[in-house]
This record gives C-alpha cells, sequence and structure tokens, in this order.
C-alpha cells in the first residue's frame, strides 16, 4: 500500500487559502472518530499518490506520527484546471464490512480483431471486510470473441462468499458488439449492386 502524508487542518483556514499554499482539504471518517477528522495534504503529495490509487484503494495515511490504513471513498478533480480539490478518506478497522467499488480496467484492447469492444460498467459496488477488498478488477479482452460478453457475475470477485455485490450480477461489463454500417455505407453498397445487376 502507498503511504499518504497528511496534517490535521485548521478549520478557521479557508479552502481558496489551503488551495494558494500549495494543499488540497479533505476528510477522515469512521466509526470510531466522531464526527470526521479535517485535513490538509500538500498538492504533489496528493497527486504521487492519486496517480496509481484510485476510488476503492486502500493507503497507509501518516497523521499526528501514527499511521493508519484508510480507504479512499471519493475524491473532486478539477478538469479544468488540472487539480484536486478535496479528498475523502474512510478509517479501516479489523472486523468491520465496508463500502467500496472496484475500478474496472480492460487489458489488450487492441487484440479484439472482430467488432467493437464496448466498456458498460467502469466501477464495481460492493462490500467486504478490509481484508478483502479489492481496488480494481482485470479483464483480459484478448480472448474475447465477436458478441461474447463478461458480466458481473462472470467476475471472480463475484464468487468469493466473502465479497456482498451492490451492483447487478447481470449487469453487462464488457462486450465485443458487431460493427453497424452507416446509412451512407448501406446507401453506396446498394447503389454498387445494382450497377453490377444492370
Amino acid at each position: 500500500m502507498d503511504t499518504l502524508q497528511a496534517e490535521r487542518r485548521d478549520m478557521s483556514v479557508k479552502s481558496q487559502q489551503l488551495k494558494r499554499d500549495g494543499y488540497v482539504p479533505g476528510s477522515l471518517c469512521g466509526h470510531e472518530i466522531k464526527g470526521s477528522i479535517p485535513l490538509k495534504i500538500e498538492r504533489k503529495e496528493l497527486e504521487r499518490v492519486l496517480k496509481d490509487n484510485k476510488r476503492g484503494a486502500r493507503l497507509t495515511l501518516m497523521l499526528d506520527g501514527k499511521s493508519c490504513n484508510v480507504l479512499i471513498k471519493d475524491y473532486q478533480y478539477n478538469s479544468m484546471k488540472r487539480c484536486y480539490n478535496q479528498i475523502d478518506l474512510q478509517a479501516l478497522v479489523s472486523g468491520e464490512m465496508v463500502q467500496s467499488v472496484a475500478k474496472v480496467e480492460i487489458l489488450n484492447r487492441d487484440d479484439v480483431k472482430e467488432g467493437v469492444l464496448q466498456q458498460e460498467l467502469e466501477e464495481i459496488h460492493y462490500s467486504a471486510l478490509p481484508e478483502d477488498l479489492v481496488d480494481k478488477i482485470e479483464i483480459d479482452a484478448s480472448g474475447l470473441k465477436l458478441e461474447e460478453k463478461v458480466c458481473v457475475g462472470d467476475l471472480e470477485m463475484a464468487k468469493n462468499p466473502k465479497i456482498h455485490l451492490h451492483t447487478d450480477p447481470q449487469a453487462i461489463v464488457v462486450v465485443v458488439s458487431r460493427v453497424h454500417k452507416g446509412a451512407a455505407e448501406e446507401t453506396a453498397e446498394a447503389e454498387e449492386t445494382a450497377e453490377a445487376e444492370a
């Protein structure tokens, strides 16, 4: 697990001032935490960690000289300014179920030679104990054939009795569809056929 360094935030300092000082505001919540703990994290430190960790990933949070395992619950990214506005973390407690998401990653997309690969789901929602959390699911597209699909229930995590799915097991994650010809292509083919018959 990656380590994220954070400090307690002084709530008298507004978010805009924090950002001007090079920090991103955040919060840490959990069943053993009353309310939540406001945080501030150096922007470069957060960018480093979120480069390889997305929603549902586990991290080691360093706060007040102590470490604790946390889950990335959510974050806000400003695509216009290309910066993070906020991050929400949840403290993980052994033996306590937690709701999370697993990011879907499709491997070897270019190996699909026939049809069009369509990804229908980006994330799978589920609940599990901290030791059973899954931050990402990799699907190898190289073996998929035309009109073949992968549903949530086909995934390895769906077969794990320690994981409780919230996403419908029948939901399609990825499918290889036939290429539908556009109206212009169909018209052109019809004209060619007519000319050949004439």
